[in-house]
């Protein structure tokens, strides 16, 4: 007796269940490939900045070799391209020095954006900056003595006096240039012109004049929880945001300040 060949056409259809089994398999599948992108562009994003930040702590040390010292942050009594940190290195780099609120080039981290609440499109008089100097060190903004790059907070039109190659003792470890955060364990302010680490109580009264709550989520997603950075020697690291910030040891404290010394007082209230 001869077999017939079943021809239901029905045998060879996909059942609801397998169906749905091949969407989430595709749904896993895509959702692997648009993270693996995802890192992937967040990545390159990083390296170009980290890029920019070489250069700039390329551009310290030629300023450093030229004067023997580090540019202040603002000296209001010097007229020449010395005036201001960022005009000093932009002289260093033969290039135009952008301080505009859209830094271009060199100066602009292609991870960072100026935020576009209200607030700050009301306000252009703020300004907003993608990287930051190292100027006053632990405790930032201190008037007198600080622990930074630059002597002084400048006031009025008064000489500011320059940080002498010499008073960095250890060039390796100590931070230069970086991320524009001024950060504490629980406030990162974003796009201020300095790189710095203070109390919580000093970040939320020296922040921007316009406080944007949403400062501390940009700066995680920036780079990941990371930050770009260039030490007085010329090399660069991506330390996380704690322990830029947080990070109590005297390992983390003594790489803001040019004695080397970790100077736990500063970070009172």
């Amino acid at each position: 007796m001869k077999h017939r060949l079943n021809t239901d056409k029905n045998d060879s259809a996909f059942t609801l269940v397998e169906l749905l089994v091949v969407i989430t398999i595709l749904g896993i599948l895509a959702a692997l490939v648009l993270a693996v992108n995802s890192q992937a562009k967040a990545k390159a994003l990083q390296i170009q900045c980290l890029n920019n930040v070489k250069q700039l702590g390329i551009a310290l040390q030629e300023f450093r070799a030229d004067y023997n010292c580090y540019p202040p942050f603002l000296d209001p009594s010097d007229h020449s391209e010395n005036r201001y940190w960022k005009n000093a290195l932009g002289y260093e780099m033969g290039i135009h020095t952008n301080t505009g609120y859209f830094p271009k080039g060199v100066w602009h981290c292609p991870a960072a954006s100026r935020p576009s609440n209200s607030i700050w499109n009301l306000h252009n008089e703020v300004s907003y900056d993608d990287y930051g100097y190292n100027a006053y060190g632990l405790g930032s903004f201190a008037f007198t003595n600080s622990l930074g790059l630059s002597a002084y907070y400048w006031l009025a039109s008064l000489p500011m006096p320059r940080v002498n190659e010499s008073e960095v003792v250890a060039p390796s470890e100590m931070f230069s240039v970086g991320d524009a955060f001024f950060g504490a364990p629980s406030l990162i302010q974003d796009g201020a012109n300095i790189l710095g680490r203070a109390s919580d109580s000093t970040v939320l009264s020296h922040g921007h004049s316009f406080v944007d709550l949403e400062s501390t989520k940009r700066s995680y997603a920036r780079h990941q929880g990371r930050a770009n950075v260039v030490f007085c020697d010329g090399h660069v690291e991506s330390p996380t945001l704690q322990f830029l910030f947080a990070d109590t040891s005297d390992a983390a404290l003594v790489r803001w300040n040019r004695d080397h010394q970790p100077h736990r007082e500063k970070l009172a209230p």
